[in-house]
């Protein structure tokens, strides 16, 4: 068993909340700009630590004038905008504790995170989100009050609190001490129905305070970024409170068909996201270049980049491929930085594997992306990659104040003061993934001698064939993933004769690729599913996978499926993670199809 430590760089406070994160923050810089607002002409307005701080007073006021007590349960359902913090922080302000759902969650998703919670109120976004809760409400009877941002219900709650003292909040806001519930986030329930994990302020401040000595160069007063992921998931929400920590100013866009423009005008220097949006800017630039005349030069600026980011890590830069780099970084590289704000320098990511071909492409654009790894259970990071020392294809060393060993099984266990206090009156799941103190994440991977992680697939999800093969899908899925007009790859194989994949197509990507290979762009997806060509690069893409493989554990055969798997067709979790047993459940008719005769040759197509 191997085993690496990170010992805390900050005393542990166990007397100390979430609150004191931004009471501190105000002490030390009351009129630095926290958040920006965008305004109704595309710019941004400032808003300060101590106006911040008021806000949140005012709101925490309305919740207590409201009836709102100490320990009451609040779900918020609303998309990621400066809102959110506002009441995150008023909630913990108020002595009460918030319960997160989902913006895209059904009513019975609902239902069960408010009641299993025993949610006392319940504050929604929009008519729609409202409409959601509404529509089950009556199986909420603890349910007492309801409130909705787009009706202006946050303005007429700080109204209802004029009344009470400030006293009142100070004494509310120290009640909570660092072994206290801060929040019930509900894991996405890619298997099973979602459970609640007990998230305490410990959790919170020890995990920031730790993460902020580790990241100095993204996380600092100079810095800023703009949220765009949902902040309803522990990813987000763990950076949000971060940054104001930090004093790091963010703005927000939830519309990703915006996010270009509000990158452009709120220009960050640093942002967070998962894998899916870096591939998606990539399409877009090449996309761009594309319809401009200009795909073969963009195709070359990133095979070059690509080459020039190997050749650092190799220790030196031919001549060559240097004045090659310099010609195609001023007329291809420069724009794509300039899209996006010009000055971002740092990307974190989570949630699933960047790929080495962006984590070079983006490298050798100036964003250095920082993987990291962590589950709602352990309030998001376990591990990160240092900026000075970052590692591309591995999710860095365990962040202080986090342990991280490797079973005998090859499965990552973590302990420290990010680790979560629990599932949700739910004590049998609780002893299911605990080993002693050692928090049993479910996911395999290994170290290098430096301590950095490396994450190689999940446990629940390994493969067992026919002949007693044991199968990562992550192996094969990821490299596979990467091709660029590929959306979704689920490899299939329990308890069958071979290893298959069902695929996808990414439909923003397909058509540049058509048209670039001589077709027709706007074939559909039916059609292409079926194009010689599409195929051949599939079996490209197939082929480079199973390179890395034993033939025991490389497909066969694989499968083009004409739809999307998207969040809406319950085939994804709101971070874009694949939902493996609902995909093979609903598409078990194309997977039986594939095993109906034995391939004549590997990589033949259905």
């Amino acid at each position: 068993m191997k085993q690496f430590d990170a010992p805390a760089v900050v005393k542990a406070d166990p007397e100390a909340n979430a609150t004191d994160l931004l009471v501190e923050r105000v002490s030390e810089t009351p009129d630095l700009a926290l958040f920006a607002r965008p305004t109704p002409t595309g710019g941004w307005t400032d808003v300060s630590a101590s106006e911040f701080l008021r806000q949140v007073v005012a709101l925490a006021k309305g919740l207590v004038a409201s009836g709102i007590q100490p320990g009451d349960k609040i779900g918020l359902m609303c998309k990621t905008r400066y809102e959110w913090t506002l009441i995150d922080f008023a909630t913990w302000f108020a002595g009460a504790v918030l319960v997160p759902v989902y913006e895209t969650s059904s009513p019975g998703q609902v239902q069960w995170n408010l009641s299993d919670s025993g949610a006392i109120a319940m504050i929604t976004e929009t008519p729609d989100h409202f409409a959601r809760f509404d529509e089950v409400r009556a199986d909420l009877p603890l349910i007492r009050n309801a409130w909705q941002i787009d009706l202006g219900d946050l303005d007429k709650l700080a109204a209802l609190g004029t009344g009470v003292p400030d006293e009142e909040i100070e004494r509310r806001r120290v009640i909570a001490k660092g072994s206290d519930l801060a929040t019930l986030i509900y894991t996405a329930g890619t298997t099973g129905r979602p459970k609640g994990c007990i998230l305490t302020h410990s959790n919170f401040v020890e995990l920031v305070r730790n993460a902020a000595k580790a990241i100095p160069e993204v996380v600092n007063t100079q810095s800023t970024t703009l949220l765009f992921i949902t902040t309803a998931h522990i990813f987000a929400r763990f950076i949000a409170v971060l940054c104001v920590h930090g004093g790091v100013k963010v703005g927000h866009q939830p519309d990703a068909k915006q996010l270009l423009s509000a990158m452009a005008s709120f220009k960050p220097t640093f942002l967070l996201a998962v894998p899916r949006v870096f591939e998606k800017v990539y399409n877009s630039s090449e996309q761009k270049a594309e319809a401009g005349g200009k795909g073969r030069i963009f195709r070359t600026a990133a095979d070059v980049a690509i080459a020039h980011s190997k050749a650092l890590d190799a220790g030196t830069v031919p001549l060559k491929l240097r004045l090659q780099f310099a010609v195609l970084d001023r007329l291809v590289l420069s724009k794509i930085r300039a899209a996006m704000g010009g000055n971002v320098k740092f990307a974190v990511s989570g949630s699933a594997p960047l790929g080495l071909r962006l984590g070079h492409f983006y490298r050798s654009l100036g964003i250095t992306i920082l993987e990291g790894y962590g589950l709602t259970e352990t309030t998001a990071p376990i591990s990160v990659n240092i900026p000075s020392n970052f590692q591309i294809g591995k999710v860095g060393p365990p962040l202080p104040g986090v342990s991280v060993r490797i079973a005998d099984d090859g499965e990552i266990q973590a302990k420290g003061v990010n680790v979560f206090a629990g599932y949700w009156k739910n004590p049998e799941e609780t002893a299911k993934v605990f080993d002693g103190d050692w928090f049993k994440t479910g996911d395999l991977g290994e170290f290098d001698e430096q301590g950095y992680l490396t994450i190689t697939g999940r446990k629940k999800e390994i493969i067992v064939t026919a002949g007693g093969k044991n199968v990562a899908p992550a192996q094969l899925e990821d490299p596979i993933r990467a091709n660029p007009i590929i959306d979704q790859v689920i490899v299939v194989g329990e308890q069958r004769p071979y290893i298959s994949a069902i695929i996808t197509l990414d439909r923003e990507m397909l058509p540049v690729w058509l048209t670039h290979n001589g077709e027709t762009g706007g074939m559909s997806i039916e059609d292409a599913a079926k194009n010689a060509k599409v195929l051949a690069e599939i079996q490209r893409a197939v082929d480079a996978a199973n390179s890395t493989v034993s033939r025991a554990e490389s497909i066969r055969r694989f499968v083009i499926l004409p739809n999307e798997l998207t969040e809406a067709s319950g085939h994804l979790t709101p971070k874009l993670s694949i939902k493996r047993n609902v995909i093979v459940q609903d598409f078990a008719g194309a997977i039986d199809d594939m095993y109906a005769t034995s391939p004549a040759t590997e990589g033949i197509t259905l």
